[in-house]
């Protein structure tokens, strides 16, 4: 009886900052061993900046991303521990640099919903990147909790890899999870001319599905939630895909 081919691994391009794609690549690797072939290149890298604070005392700071603990972290300032933080790996990190941190388990809509609940006692620090949605601070503000929001980082678009590039000139399919409206237009600009893959992106929110538009894409899956979860149910989905005829 002939043996059964194992098929290839479907090459899956990781275009986040490292440090999130390497996390992203260990998700990916424990929930479909072999079945995927992660390809780390990424279009962003943070340039961490070092502005003055408002001054105190505040009751909290608010996280929209680990890329902000991180360069929170590095500011070297004295902060409060409450931290409110977007989604689990973002408050993940946030516990690792020693705040205590409660994770909205979603996106801004949730975020700006958790701190309302919690209605904490005196000012607040939204600590942010330069390219950043969902008017946090503006809302709270609005709702009479008194915030500042912060630009301490700021996200600069890089060059694929040649590995990337190889990848997407074959006639080959090619997942692509896109986490940022951003990063969708930065993907689209970077795709190189004459490019034959078969691209299958994993959209995180419809606004990325919309910043993806324009690109030739064999298919598009939008994740139920926005979170790291829900991205791999949306990868699961594009693996399971047939070819197009």
């Amino acid at each position: 009886m002939a043996r059964q081919s194992t098929p290839d691994p479907v090459p899956v391009l990781l275009t986040r900052p490292k440090a999130q794609s390497q996390v992203f690549a260990r998700a990916l690797a424990a929930r479909f061993g072999d079945r995927v072939q992660p390809v780390i290149t990424p279009l962003m890298a943070p340039v961490f900046l070092t502005p003055d604070l408002p001054e105190g005392p505040h009751a909290a700071v608010i996280f929209t991303s680990a890329t902000g603990v991180v360069a929170a972290v590095r500011l070297g300032a004295d902060l409060p521990k409450r931290a409110y933080c977007v989604g689990r790996q973002t408050a993940a990190r946030a516990r690792k640099a020693g705040f205590q941190a409660l994770s909205a388990e979603g996106d801004a809509d949730a975020l700006v919903a958790a701190v309302q609940a919690d209605r904490p006692s005196g000012q607040v620090l939204h600590l942010r990147g330069e390219d950043t949605r969902g008017d946090v601070a503006e809302r709270l503000n609005s709702a009479g909790i008194e915030t500042h929001s912060v630009v301490i980082y700021r996200q600069e678009p890089q060059a694929m890899t040649p590995e990337a590039l190889d990848l997407l000139a074959s006639a080959t399919a090619v997942i692509v999870p896109l986490f940022s409206p951003r990063t969708a237009a930065v993907f689209r600009g970077a795709m190189p001319k004459g490019s034959r893959a078969r691209l299958r992106i994993a959209a995180i929110s419809a606004a990325v599905a919309k910043a993806a538009e324009g690109l030739a894409l064999e298919a598009i899956e939008v994740a139920s939630h926005p979170d790291a979860e829900a991205m791999l149910d949306a990868v699961e989905r594009l693996l399971d895909k047939r070819p197009a005829p």
